[in-house]
């Protein structure tokens, strides 16, 4: 392909991606899900013209990766810890844990039963099926009142990184046995330890070069402290997580030594330059991996009955888990929240993550775009049918004004 006709092609793909952040807002249909969808089109008009775009598997994975570690940091820079939401921070950890678990106990079983293939198999494809994707509730949630946007924030990102976790477990050598538990204990606590280090190291490079450019080498670093992790079979997301988180909640540090070093106020413009690059580099990865996700989604699948009856199965399964334990366990209003369980790009990279050995033969990739496609469409159609109380206006009202009196 010309390269103007491909540089053309690229500055549109950013050009409507922007456009579909603000038709969002309007008619409350995930960006995300117009970019799938936009992705789908293309692939529909290019098969119609035999416009041919080959897109290696690869470079979906690397824009997953480099997305999936941009999602993290981004949900600990949004993560606030303070007394008056531990409330708040309990709820939302102990929500996205037990659905997760309760999801991936259920889909498992689905799974097993449907396939007749070996049951850690079958739970290593549930795992990533069970995780809410953040990078599709966190944009999404701007109608909400504070309340809820607040509760789907923490819930998302926790949901990420226990199902992270829980998949790197199951995806080592050894699992199910008191070494693996140790080690992965082990690493666990190795990868906290690890992350105050790094995190000490990062705030020296931000805080005291002169050079312009130290933001891109903060991603560069934490790509390199992720890949390195992976190698060594730590939980490398914790750290970036926690990085994310101290910079969100500096003034909460007692160490009085590291505060003098690092005053609040020379924190706050690094916390604010990071988070608008870290908004603004997750939009664009976002972009091209939502696109070239939905250009590689052939629509056949929809006429399989075993994606169709195997995927509602599952989408079934993860609606009414959801909706049970909001509405019995949260005690909370279970609209729209039951219906924020969309799954993503967190699903599909831990997909492509997936060992030889551990992978089942008979698994149809048609179920995993049903699912994705499904609980999307769920979580819009409760965005679209979603009306704020006259009292929760009010409310979120009064709070916009005490927000800008402090």
């Amino acid at each position: 392909m010309n390269t103007d006709y491909l540089l053309i092609i690229i500055c549109s793909v950013v050009i409507l991606s922007y456009l579909f952040s603000i038709i969002s807002r309007y008619i409350k249909v995930p960006s995300v899900l117009l970019l799938l969808f936009g992705g789908i089109l293309f692939r529909w008009f290019g098969d119609l013209n035999n416009i041919i775009l080959d897109v290696p598997d690869k470079m979906v994975e690397i824009l997953g990766v480099i997305g999936l570690i941009m999602i993290v940091l981004e949900a600990g820079l949004d993560l606030k810890l303070g007394k008056d939401k531990l409330v708040l921070i309990r709820n939302s950890f102990f929500s996205a844990l037990f659905i997760f678990i309760l999801s991936a106990a259920l889909l498992t079983a689905i799974l097993h039963y449907w396939l007749k293939e070996p049951v850690v198999n079958c739970l290593v494809y549930a795992i990533p099926l069970s995780i809410i994707s953040s990078t599709i509730v966190i944009p999404s949630i701007h109608s909400l009142t504070e309340r809820k946007k607040e509760f789907l924030v923490y819930e998302a990102s926790f949901s990420d990184i226990i199902g992270i976790l829980a998949f790197n477990y199951f995806t080592a050598p050894e699992v199910l046995t008191v070494k693996s538990f140790g080690v992965f204990g082990g690493n666990i606590l190795a990868s906290v330890l690890l992350s105050f280090v790094l995190s000490f190291v990062l705030f020296m490079i931000m805080a005291k070069t002169k050079l312009n450019i130290k933001f891109f080498l903060i991603f560069a670093l934490l790509i390199l402290i992720y890949t390195s992790g992976k190698l060594l079979h730590l939980p490398s997301l914790l750290i970036i997580l926690i990085f994310g988180m101290m910079i969100n909640n500096w003034e909460m540090i007692r160490w009085g030594w590291l505060k003098k070093l690092f005053p609040v106020k020379q924190v706050e413009p690094i916390r604010v330059l990071l988070h608008s690059i870290t908004a603004e580099s997750s939009f664009l990865i976002r972009t091209f991996f939502f696109i070239l996700f939905g250009y590689s989604i052939s629509l056949k699948f929809l006429n399989e009955e075993e994606v169709l009856t195997v995927g509602s199965m599952i989408v079934a399964a993860l609606f009414v888990i959801r909706l049970l334990y909001l509405r019995f366990f949260v005690q909370t209003n279970v609209f729209p929240e039951s219906f924020f369980l969309p799954r993503g790009l967190v699903t599909i990279v831990l997909f492509y993550k997936i060992p030889d050995h551990l992978k089942l033969s008979a698994f149809n990739e048609g179920i995993l775009f049903f699912i994705i496609l499904t609980t999307s469409l769920i979580m819009a159609a409760g965005m679209i049918f979603y009306k704020k109380k006259p009292e929760q206006i009010l409310e979120e009202g009064a709070f916009s004004q005490h927000k800008s009196i402090i």
